[in-house]
C-alpha cells in the first residue's frame, strides 16, 4: 500500500475515532419500571402457579368438571410466564415513550412465530397435548421478553447507581390508578368467563372462540390508541391545544372506520374463521349465534379502546381509573343477573355491556369541558 494510500486510511479511521458515540440515556423510570413489573409478575406467578385449583374452583370448574385437570395443568405451566408478560408490557411502554413502535413490532413478531413454531411440534410430535401448549407458549414470552430487554439496554442504562434515583414515588401516584382500572377489566372480563363456564364444556368452548376473536380484531384498534397517545402527549406537553384537537378528532375518525370495517368483515366470514379452532358442530353452532356479538360491537370497541389512548396522552388516569371501576361494577352486575337468565347470551350482552360504558365514559368526558379537556371547544376546526 502506497503511503498516500496509508495517509487516506489513517484520516477515514481518525474521523471515525472522532465520531462522538451515542451514550446510553441514564433514565431512572425505566429501570423502576422494569423492577416494579418484575416484582408483580413473580407474585402473579405464584398466585398462580399455587392457587391454580382455587381459582378454577372460583370460575365455576368445580374438581368434577373434565374441565378442570387439564385447565390446571395449563394455568399451572402458563403461571411460570408471568413475569415475562408482565415485564415485556413495560418495556413495550417504555419504546412507547420513545416513540419507537418498529421495535417492539419486531420482537413480537420473533416471539409470536417462534410459538407458531413450537406449538404443533410440541402438540403433535411431541404428543404433549395441552402441557406442550402451555410450555411452547411460556417459551415465546421469554423470547419475546429477552429481545426487548437486549434492544432497551442498548438505548438507556437499566439500572442506576444509586437505589435512592429510582422513582417510585410517581409510578405509585398515576400507577396507583391504572392499576385500579386493570383490575376493573380484568375482573370484569374474568367473570364473564367464568359465568360462561358455569354453562358446560360446549358453551365454554364456544366462548372461548368467541371471546378470542373477539379480542383480537378489537385489539387492532389499539395501534390507533398508542399512536395517539403518543401524538397528543408530545403536542400537550408543548401545550400546542390546536394540535391535540386536531389529533383527537382524526384518531376518533379512523377508530369508527376501523370498527365498522372490522364488523362487515367478521359479520362475512366469522363462520368459516370458527372452523380453524374446532370442527365440532355443536360448537359451531353455538359460535354462529355469537356472530352478532362479535362482529356488531366492534365499532363499540374500538372507540372505546381509542379513548383510552387520548385519555393517557392528557395523563386523565384518575378519570379512566374511577370511570372504569364503575363501569365494571355496572357491568359485573349485569353478567350475574343475565347469564342466571339466558346464559351464554347474557354473558355476551354483558360483555357488550361493559363496551359500550366504556365508550360513553370517554365520550362523557370528551364532552364535559372539564379537566385536561377544558380545551377542546376553544379551538375552531
Amino acid at each position: 500500500m502506497s503511503a498516500g494510500n496509508l495517509t487516506q486510511a489513517n484520516r477515514v479511521l481518525q474521523k471515525e475515532n472522532d465520531r462522538e458515540i451515542p451514550e446510553r440515556m441514564q433514565l431512572p423510570s425505566v429501570s423502576t419500571a422494569l423492577l416494579l413489573a418484575s416484582g408483580i409478575g413473580i407474585i402473579e406467578a405464584l398466585a398462580l402457579y399455587f392457587g391454580a385449583g382455587l381459582f378454577l374452583n372460583i370460575m365455576g370448574i368445580p374438581s368434577a368438571s373434565p374441565m378442570h385437570n387439564p385447565s390446571q395443568r395449563f394455568l399451572s405451566l402458563r403461571a411460570l410466564g408471568a413475569p415475562a408478560v408482565v415485564v415485556s408490557l413495560a418495556v413495550q411502554g417504555v419504546f412507547r415513550g420513545f416513540k419507537d413502535t418498529s421495535t417492539p413490532l419486531f420482537c413480537l413478531g420473533v416471539g409470536n412465530l417462534s410459538s407458531v413454531f413450537l406449538l404443533p411440534i410440541l402438540i403433535y410430535y411431541f404428543h404433549l397435548g395441552i402441557t406442550g401448549a402451555a410450555i411452547a407458549t411460556v417459551v415465546s414470552q421469554y423470547i419475546l421478553t429477552l429481545l426487548l430487554i437486549w434492544f432497551l439496554n442498548k438505548r438507556a442504562v437499566l439500572m442506576p447507581p444509586k437505589m435512592e434515583d429510582l422513582e417510585f414515588g410517581g409510578y405509585i401516584k398515576s400507577g396507583g390508578f391504572l392499576i385500579g382500572r386493570t383490575l376493573s377489566v380484568l375482573m370484569t372480563m374474568t367473570l364473564g368467563t367464568s359465568m360462561a363456564a358455569r354453562q358446560g364444556p360446549l358453551a365454554m368452548a364456544a366462548h372461548q372462540i368467541c371471546l378470542q376473536v373477539w379480542l383480537a380484531v378489537s385489539l387492532l384498534s389499539d395501534a390507533l390508541a398508542v399512536s395517539g397517545q403518543a401524538l397528543i402527549a408530545r403536542s400537550f406537553s408543548k401545550g400546542d391545544y390546536k394540535r391535540v384537537k386536531e389529533i383527537t378528532y382524526w384518531v376518533l375518525k379512523a377508530g369508527v372506520f376501523t370498527g365498522v370495517s372490522s364488523a362487515v368483515v367478521l359479520s362475512a366470514c366469522l363462520g368459516s374463521l370458527a372452523q380453524f379452532f374446532t370442527k365440532d358442530a355443536e360448537v359451531l353452532g353455538i359460535v354462529r349465534s355469537g356472530m352478532l356479538f362479535v362482529s356488531a360491537s366492534q365499532p363499540i370497541n374500538a372507540l372505546a379502546f381509542v379513548f383510552d389512548g387520548l385519555h393517557y396522552g392528557v395523563s386523565d388516569f384518575s378519570y379512566v381509573a374511577y370511570s372504569m371501576m364503575f363501569v365494571g361494577a355496572i357491568s359485573s352486575a349485569f353478567l350475574l343477573y343475565a347469564s342466571s337468565i339466558f346464559g351464554l347470551y347474557g354473558v355476551w350482552s354483558g360483555l357488550a355491556l361493559f363496551m359500550s360504558l366504556r365508550m360513553a365514559a370517554g365520550f362523557l368526558r370528551l364532552g364535559s369541558k372539564t379537566g385536561p379537556w377544558w380545551f377542546l371547544w376553544d379551538f375552531p376546526n
